[in-house]
């Protein structure tokens, strides 16, 4: 059974004294509530907590660093490869990988030390990059704020979409809506951050930047992403298999067909 209350883990974390809350995933959580393990605090700056009496999260502190990002997606991958008992779901975000436990089965302590040691490992994540290109239509209709993102940077639209264009992003993780990749890292000069009032309506297909992440929205949703230009594929079909054309650590390019101001 597992075993998920946080006595059964106190041989692994500790915890740490009071700081500023901070954002993990979609909800605030008190570093008060956190739980480290000492093993992995001093060395990689992974830790395992639980999140609710279901879930276990191994995190680490990260701000759109590719190589925590790929060290996240290798820990799901281990996760999915071990096939560990009582595993419902592994999900990995920016830098951290929330593991969904069936409460009736498998050992919690087991699977937290496995979680650590995968997070802890020095070999190099074992990633199939696949390297996407994506042709957009910068401007015009599709486009509204690229004009608002020039006079942000100091600079042309050519130039914004010179620099929007210029590399490669990778897929941190999918989320908000299905299909929807979160991708960095943008220029600095470009990265304007989200409207101050989202809009009711994005189109599908939809190119924003929000600071320094960048995306595609799948379908027509609210949103508050700064929108520069249209996408000529549909990032998400449910008819299609598979339905997502991006997963997590893939390599984005963007090539522009049209520049409209």
């Amino acid at each position: 059974m597992w075993r998920s209350r946080r006595r059964d883990v106190q041989r692994l974390v500790r915890r740490h004294p009071p700081e500023t809350s901070r954002q993990v995933g979609g909800g605030r959580v008190s570093a008060t509530e956190r739980q480290t393990d000492s093993r992995s605090s001093g060395r990689s700056g992974w830790r395992v907590r639980w999140c609710g009496d279901a879930a276990l999260v191994v995190e680490c502190d990260a701000d759109l660093d590719p190589r925590v990002n790929a060290r996240a997606v290798e820990i799901a991958r281990q996760v999915r490869l071990a096939r560990v008992e009582g595993v419902r779901d592994v999900v990995p975000t920016h830098s951290a990988v929330t593991v969904y436990l069936d409460p009736v089965a498998g050992d919690a302590e087991v699977l937290s030390r496995r979680l650590l040691s995968w997070a802890e490992s020095s070999a190099p994540a074992a990633e199939a990059q696949r390297e996407i290109t994506v042709g957009v239509r910068y401007g015009g209709p599709g486009g509204p704020d690229l004009e608002a993102v020039a006079a942000f940077a100091g600079c042309s639209i050519d130039e914004v979409v010179r620099r929007h264009a210029a590399g490669h992003y990778r897929v941190f993780m999918l989320g908000f809506l299905p299909g929807f990749a979160y991708m960095g890292v943008v220029d600095s000069r470009i990265a304007m951050p989200r409207r101050a009032t989202p809009r009711l309506a994005v189109p599908a297909r939809s190119v924003g930047i929000a600071g320094r992440q960048t995306g595609i929205y799948p379908s027509a949703a609210p949103g508050g992403w700064q929108l520069i230009g249209t996408a000529d594929i549909a990032p998400f079909t449910l008819q299609a298999e598979p339905a997502c054309i991006f997963r997590a650590g893939d390599l984005v390019r963007f090539e522009p067909r049209v520049v409209e101001s």
